[in-house]
């Protein structure tokens, strides 16, 4: 028996290696007698998984890998993605490299830690995070956040495709087109995420490894260029502002898993250690994002070195500066080549979005929970397909804003969810009557979320810094404005949900 088979749930396990006939026309009668469609049924036979939102059960709770966990989110932020977003601290926000770093290193720290906190009660109670949402912030309050998560899990499939496109479009000479190097992208995601869980985490598990080569050969190919500068260090407001708006921008892609956190560890045991968990996720997350991030803001500080590339990265942004350091009187084909294996690194970055979306568009409402996950799967990487071929030619201003409206929105839920854990429900995973999962009485109305959600949105409004609009205090941080919108939306949100929350308990439930 395989390895794969060994963690493969029991209602899962069938024709995996050993194919027995028999076992097969069983599951078939299964599938057919809880009347799942044809879709789920096309699924079963390919030996993908067709749960969905629905609680995850002691018996199917076989995958004790904590290695999983780790490389689940080591590939999916050793990408082109995660170096584009270090390389805006130098070309967007005009910040030296040391203060890059420094930003790098706090707030993607920040933004690690609920991602671990919160997959920590996947294995615990084995609900997925939206799900798990409804014990913490209620039903209504819940749907909301799964409308965002939908929507923030297309934007972000989006602006990873984007930069991934550039590479493919630049090694061709210009002769394969932005969209279709964008539906090369979408479908290799949809060939992973449409085997749900286990096949991901086995493609997660290994594909980080030529990534990790590509970025060691991009470290000594640069170091080669002698193009590295970093600027003198500037104090100030108007540097207090670009540091806080760039960190908000590292805050928001470094959390911004933290609402999906919970889906990928359901299938551990309820007796996994709490603090294996929270640490094979963090430093799983933490470590790649450090290390890609910085990686992306030195080469950024080429581009002021040499006419070539910053002609290249005003026309193909990040896209055009990797090529510039791979390709141009570098390594020539064989820098075409690790180009390619770089751009299709975005697939392991958007695998989770897209499980997690269906997950999520599930959540909304009843009956759409009942619409088969591999369906939601696809509507999502066709929205996502829609999206990112225009907003391709604004690359730049398309990632940084939407890095910060999703910090914004997390804050606010991260808030909510820990004032839930800590204050209502004392920080104990046994106050969570997790097999009711499917209960309203079991989890509050919710009023009390939204209400908290209203006050953060407030907060925001005072503290963004956006191109589009600035906020009454945002505005006035040095002479570009500076973004404490996260901030000020986490303490908005805290408070107005910790008062509502008294209220709803005493006369609701």
């Amino acid at each position: 028996m395989t390895d794969y088979e060994k963690q493969m749930p029991p209602a899962e396990k069938t024709s995996v290696s050993s194919f027995d006939p028999e076992d097969n026309l069983t599951s078939d009668a299964e599938v057919q007698s809880t009347k799942v469609n044809f879709i789920d049924r096309i699924a079963h036979k390919m030996n993908a998984e067709t749960k969905g939102i629905e609680l995850v059960t002691d018996e199917e709770k076989t995958d004790h890998s904590f290695w999983n966990l780790a490389t689940m989110w080591l590939s999916a932020n050793l990408v082109i993605a995660t170096f584009s977003l270090g390389a805006l601290g130098i070309t967007v926000f005009g910040l030296a490299f040391g203060q890059a770093v420094l930003v790098i290193i706090f707030f993607s720290a920040l933004g690690a830690f609920s991602v671990g906190f919160f997959s920590i009660f996947g294995s615990a109670l084995g609900l997925r995070q939206m799900l798990l949402s409804k014990f913490l912030l209620g039903d209504l309050a819940t749907r909301l956040f799964a409308v965002i998560n939908v929507v923030a899990c297309v934007g972000w499939g989006a602006v990873n495709i984007m930069s991934s496109a550039q590479l493919l479009h630049i090694v061709n000479n210009g002769a394969l087109p932005p969209w279709a190097g964008c539906l090369i992208l979408v479908v290799c995601t949809i060939l992973v995420t449409f085997f749900g869980y286990h096949v991901i985490h086995m493609y997660e598990k290994w594909s980080w490894i030529p990534n990790l080569i590509i970025f060691i050969i991009i470290i000594v190919r640069f170091a080669m260029s002698d193009k590295f500068h970093s600027a003198s260090f500037e104090g100030g407001r108007t540097t207090a502002g670009s540091v806080l708006s760039f960190g908000g921008t590292v805050f928001g892609f470094a959390t911004g898993w933290t609402t999906y956190s919970a889906d990928y560890v359901v299938y551990h045991p309820r007796n996994s250690s709490p603090w294996k968990v929270f640490f094979s996720v963090f430093l799983g997350l933490l470590l790649p994002l450090w290390f890609t991030l910085i990686l992306g803001a030195a080469c950024a500080t080429g581009v002021a070195n040499d006419p070539e590339w910053a002609q290249m990265y005003d026309e193909y942004s990040v896209g055009g500066l990797v090529y510039s350091i791979l390709v141009t009187k570098s390594l020539h084909g064989f820098g075409q080549f690790c180009c390619v294996v770089l751009a299709l690194s975005t697939v392991a970055n958007n695998v989770p979005n897209m499980y997690s979306m269906a997950l999520s568009a599930q959540t909304v409402w009843s009956q759409f929970g009942k619409i088969p996950r591999v369906f939601w799967t696809l509507c999502g990487n066709g929205a996502t397909l829609a999206i990112c071929i225009p907003a391709y030619y604004k690359f730049e201003s398309v990632m940084e804003n939407f890095m910060n409206l999703i910090s914004y929105y997390l804050a606010i839920y991260e808030s909510m969810m820990y004032s839930s854990h800590f204050i209502w429900h004392g920080g104990k995973m046994s106050s969570y009557d997790y097999e009711r999962w499917n209960d309203k009485s079991a989890y509050p109305v919710g009023l009390a979320g939204i209400f908290g959600f209203c006050c953060g949105v407030a907060g925001v409004v005072l503290g963004m810094d956006q191109t589009w609009y600035a906020g009454v205090i945002g505005r006035t941080i040095g002479d570009y404005g500076g973004d404490i919108g996260f901030e000020l939306g986490f303490g908005f949100a805290f408070i107005g949900f910790n008062v509502a929350r008294y209220f709803e308990k005493k006369y609701i439930r």
